[in-house]
């Protein structure tokens, strides 16, 4: 399913997107990955040549974003459960504030689309705001399943001294919020006047409101990696405040039903759909 109206804002934005086959290519995604996810000495990032390489023979998912004949992102997903109907989509990297990520990600869906799949997944780092914004707001994918320390310890330069706390996210590809949303008319959820605040922010810190009304809301810091390098015991605090509320609702069959960037995610606690 190719959808032109995507076609023509990667037009407008000078963005090719493409499958990617060679190993020279793959050299370029390795090091474009070791760029936005700059690792320790020692360390590689976050997928190598090989497995590229692999990926891609076998079928699954490699894809890169060019503008201007330069590569400024790059995509990995493989087939997952139920088989036929769902693509895990691993890694997606793009430079930040150019579109990149928008194209890549509307890209996968039509090459899925295009295999008879009906959703693709991924994880997140929940409290990252501008990753929830893109996800939810952006592409229409809703958070599913908390998933604590989902990688185990992490190495890269962004991530290091955290847990690797995630959320799974779930993209059904012909959902009408998710039509809409990769035609660049976003759905925006209202915040209910009467719902509580489950998690604030005070002072830089989490501090635990009211958590009772079927809508709340779970607040995140402005800037959860800078607060890493600067106050890793704040970060940590903020670490398990969402933990403790976003994960309790979500195992409890909340509905995170969008996000707003002064309230934070809105969720309710009934499941919906």
């Amino acid at each position: 399913m190719d959808d032109p109206t995507v076609r023509e804002r990667a037009h407008a934005q000078r963005l090719q997107v493409r499958e990617l086959r060679e190993l020279g290519e793959f050299r370029d995604v390795e090091h474009l990955y070791g760029g936005i996810w700059p690792p320790v000495p020692g360390q590689g990032p976050p997928v190598g040549v090989e497995l590229l390489r692999a990926f891609a023979h076998s079928g699954n998912y490699v894809a890169g974003a060019y503008r201007d004949g330069r590569l400024v992102g790059a995509t990995v997903a493989f087939f997952g459960a139920p088989l036929g109907e769902t693509l895990h989509s691993h890694v997606t990297g793009a430079m930040a504030g150019s579109g990149v990520g928008f194209a890549l990600k509307t890209h996968q869906r039509e090459w899925a689309l295009a295999r008879g799949l009906r959703r693709i997944t991924w994880t997140y780092d929940p409290l990252v705001r501008r990753n929830a914004h893109f996800n939810l707001v952006k592409l229409g994918a809703r958070p599913v399943e908390y998933l604590p320390d989902f990688y185990g310890e992490m190495v890269d330069t962004l991530n290091s001294g955290d847990a690797s706390d995630r959320v799974l996210a779930v993209w059904e590809l012909t959902d009408p919020r998710v039509l809409a949303a990769v035609r660049g008319r976003r759905t925006r959820v209202p915040v209910p006047p009467d719902a509580g605040a489950a998690l604030v922010a005070r002072e830089g810190l989490p501090v635990s409101g009211d958590p009772d009304g079927d809508v709340v809301l779970i607040a995140l810091p402005a800037d959860i990696e800078s607060l890493r390098r600067t106050a890793p015991e704040a970060a940590h605090a903020w670490r398990t405040a969402l933990r403790e509320t976003l994960g309790t609702l979500l195992d409890e069959g909340a509905t995170v039903l969008g996000f707003d960037r002064e309230a934070g995610y809105v969720v309710s606690r009934g499941r919906i759909g």
